[in-house]
């Protein structure tokens, strides 16, 4: 029979086993912790005093079993550094298991793939600073399971803030707060599924990832067309119970949807009692004039607004919300469930001091200024050799490029070690759109100092 002891503050466990005795069995479960390697050489092992106290023994069985290990070298025991575990200790290794050699994969140095911002801007200093806030004022239920919604300190932060800089109405109590866009759509997804929705609109450009999500819930996805002026909402019919729209900032094309379409988009709704999914993504950056306010201010209780903070700040957050109307609060809550849990509540403390204190807003305007300073060296390094469509907005761009090229120029960039993405995989299978060529180019991905190599790369590979 084996017993095991957890002891001197550290996690160890120490198979003492039955009728070998008290001293005898300690030393052999400390020699063979020492053989495995579960006490690395030069740990040092509490007093005498304090693990016979820990075990529940006599303090003389411990220092006896000390004494015995010093003299077998299994131990070490100076005056003034304690008793530790000797060097010679090593651990018993089994044999090493033949290596599998795969062929070697060259990585490119540089990339300009689209979906992240520039992480290396990530505000240390002042999150950390908003982190010790968030720690110290944090009331005890913090630590608890809490509100489904999330915590009601960021809730009303948010509330502030995007009806301050977004035009959205917000009310606390109806944000949702998530673990980012994905899971996000994945939970509407099965809100809609629920309510017997069976078709999906989007763009007829878009992410595969996000179609995916409504399709395994069971949604059939379809293509809205895409122009300059943004998704053609016009085309909408009684068909799709909800359409999925980046009304800011289309993705990837980089068009704005106009006002025009923005109301037929709410007329739609309005009048087949759909549903509008906007996806906000990166619309706190707008560069050649003051951004344009969420599509969910035109009817507050027709359009689901989602938010996240991966472009605004980092995607390693995993930090996102819905503002959602007043009538369809409980169905989300109801397939969310009380299993599906979110970012941590400290992180949600967090946010909610970086925002309050103003160092949201101080970040989202030097960000803005990087980006734009990026957007314009790049459209400079390309002029007269390529188009940039879409409007100077958000963290990429999309240059244009002669028909036929897209993947020759994507293979000539890998000669130059860049990776870049080329506009064909966005696009829906079924949608009905021109043929076009491009690259989506990702000018807020690269760090600071890779910018400039990064840049040149591009350049040289252009046609």
């Amino acid at each position: 029979m084996t017993e095991s002891w957890a002891t001197f503050g550290a996690d160890l466990h120490l198979d003492l086993v039955s009728g070998r005795g008290l001293r005898a069995g300690l030393a052999e479960a400390l020699r063979e912790a020492a053989r495995s390697g579960r006490l690395p050489a030069g740990t040092r092992l509490p007093s005498s005093r304090a693990f016979a106290a820990d075990l529940g023994i006599a303090r003389n069985t411990v220092a006896q079993a000390y004494a015995e290990l010093v003299a077998e070298g299994w131990l070490t025991a100076r005056q003034g550094s304690g008793t530790r575990v000797a060097e010679r200790a090593r651990p018993l290794r089994p044999a090493a298991a033949p290596r599998v050699r795969h062929p070697a994969r060259r990585g490119l140095a540089y990339s300009l793939m689209p979906g992240s911002p520039d992480v290396g801007g990530f505000p240390r200093t002042a999150w950390l600073a908003a982190a010790r806030r968030a720690l110290t004022d944090a009331p005890g239920e913090a630590f608890g399971y809490g509100d489904g919604r999330g915590r009601i300190e960021l809730r009303e932060a948010l509330a502030g803030y995007l009806a301050r800089a977004r035009g959205v109405y917000a009310d606390p109590e109806r944000i949702v707060l998530c673990g980012g866009f994905a899971h996000a759509l994945a939970l509407l997804a099965r809100m809609l599924r629920a309510r017997r929705v069976r078709e999906v609109a989007v763009e007829g450009y878009g992410l595969d990832i996000h179609r995916n999500l409504l399709e395994r819930a069971g949604l059939r996805t379809r293509p809205l067309g895409v122009d300059a002026d943004g998704a053609r909402t016009g085309g909408l019919t009684s068909g799709p119970g909800a359409v999925l729209l980046t009304p800011a900032h289309q993705f990837p094309t980089g068009a704005a949807l106009t006002p025009a379409r923005r109301a037929a988009a709410v007329d739609w709704a309005r009048s087949t009692g759909g549903l509008v999914l906007e996806d906000d993504y990166d619309g706190e950056f707008r560069y050649d004039r003051q951004q344009v306010g969420a599509l969910q201010g035109l009817d507050p209780d027709r359009v689901l607004y989602l938010g996240t903070a991966s472009k605004s700040l980092a995607p390693g957050l995993r930090m996102g919300w819905m503002v959602v109307p007043p009538g369809l609060l409980d169905e989300v809550m109801a397939v969310r469930g009380a299993g599906d849990a979110t970012s941590s509540a400290l992180d949600q403390l967090t946010l909610a001091q970086f925002i309050t204190s103003g160092a949201y807003d101080r970040h989202v305007r030097g960000m803005r200024l990087r980006y734009r300073r990026r957007r314009d060296e790049l459209v400079a390094a390309v002029a007269g050799r390529v188009g940039v469509s879409g409007i100077a907005a958000g963290l990429h761009a999309v240059l244009d490029l002669p028909e036929g090229t897209e993947r020759a120029v994507i293979r000539s960039a890998a000669w130059q070690d860049l990776a870049v993405e080329g506009l064909a995989p966005f696009r829906h299978p079924e949608a009905e759109l021109p043929a076009r060529d491009a690259l989506v180019v990702s000018y807020g991905s690269p760090a600071a100092s890779a910018w400039s190599p990064t840049l040149a790369a591009l350049t040289a590979a252009l046609p």
